[in-house]
């Protein structure tokens, strides 16, 4: 039988930090969890819309600032963040127009994978339970990781493999951050999901006429945004699932369905690639894991 997030468990005292909760998948994960009895932390760029939406969620939901474009940012939640249960690294860009990040990253990797994996080391020494880390089916739209030149200094920008590329990071990060928890013996573990296809927000940010169009596309062919957070519920809060399987949907072609063990690329899973994109992500950020 399918699991479902009525099968979630009391989680009264245990903390969670979400980034990117104000919209989407991260608020409709904050609502399920803050329902449960958790205090949620959103971890948001836009401080004032983070504060509306958690007036409008019962429970425990608490806002702060994180702009995942900015290392001093992420410096300055971690300096200022308690010891809390899971990491939820949600927070996203798709498909945008080529720009850099403060500190010269391209966005959508620096964002969405940068800084997921500089904020997850400096607050893994107070994470007490799990790491979850978002990535998504895009992850199969790219023939290579472009270890060399992640941050597109040296070829023409294409904003759907830009994005694929981060999606494909996030993964790997997901995994090699598991095989060095495991190997350090840590109980501390570390889950990549992704959540299919949902008509969020990412959708009418790309800055073309396609802002107009694919959200209602998408509403066919995906499920609405409380279902796409069942992944991210399900790796955060079920005490037995196993860290080394990818969680998400596998109906039509991945984008719909219940949680599942989910296929994943054959590149995704080759672990000398984890070893470098890992060493390079601590080159550029400066970010030196702890174990």
């Amino acid at each position: 039988m399918a699991w479902k997030p009525a099968e979630i468990p009391d989680q009264t005292g245990r903390t969670f930090v979400i980034t990117g909760a104000n919209g989407g998948i991260g608020a409709e994960t904050t609502k399920v969890l803050a329902a449960k009895g958790a205090t949620v932390i959103m971890a948001c760029r836009n401080a004032a819309k983070a504060k509306e939406v958690a007036a409008t969620i019962p429970g425990d939901v608490r806002t702060a600032a994180l702009d995942l474009a900015d290392l001093a940012s992420i410096r300055r939640f971690a300096e200022d963040t308690a010891e809390f249960d899971v990491l939820v690294n949600n927070a996203g860009l798709m498909n945008i127009p080529f720009s850099r990040t403060k500190d010269g990253f391209e966005t959508q990797f620096g964002v969405n994978h940068l800084g997921h994996y500089a904020l997850t080391g400096l607050l893994l020494d107070r994470v007490r339970d799990r790491v979850v880390t978002v990535s998504s089916i895009a992850h199969k739209q790219t023939p290579k990781l472009w270890i060399d030149d992640l941050n597109y200094e040296n070829r023409r920008y294409q904003r759907n493999l830009a994005y694929a590329q981060a999606k494909l990071a996030n993964l790997m990060f997901a995994r090699e951050l598991q095989r060095r928890l495991a190997e350090a013996g840590s109980a501390t573990r570390s889950y990549g999901v992704h959540p299919g296809v949902s008509a969020t927000d990412l959708f009418a940010r790309t800055e073309t006429p396609l802002d107009r169009i694919s959200k209602p596309f998408i509403r066919l062919i995906g499920h609405a945004p409380a279902k796409a957070a069942h992944s991210s519920l399900f790796a955060a809060t079920v005490t037995d699932a196993d860290p080394e399987t990818y969680w998400g949907p596998t109906r039509l072609m991945q984008s719909q369905g219940p949680v599942q063990a989910s296929p994943s690329t054959g590149l995704s899973r080759d672990t000398e690639l984890w070893r470098r994109l890992w060493e390079e992500s601590e080159r550029l950020t400066g970010v030196a894991y702890a174990f």
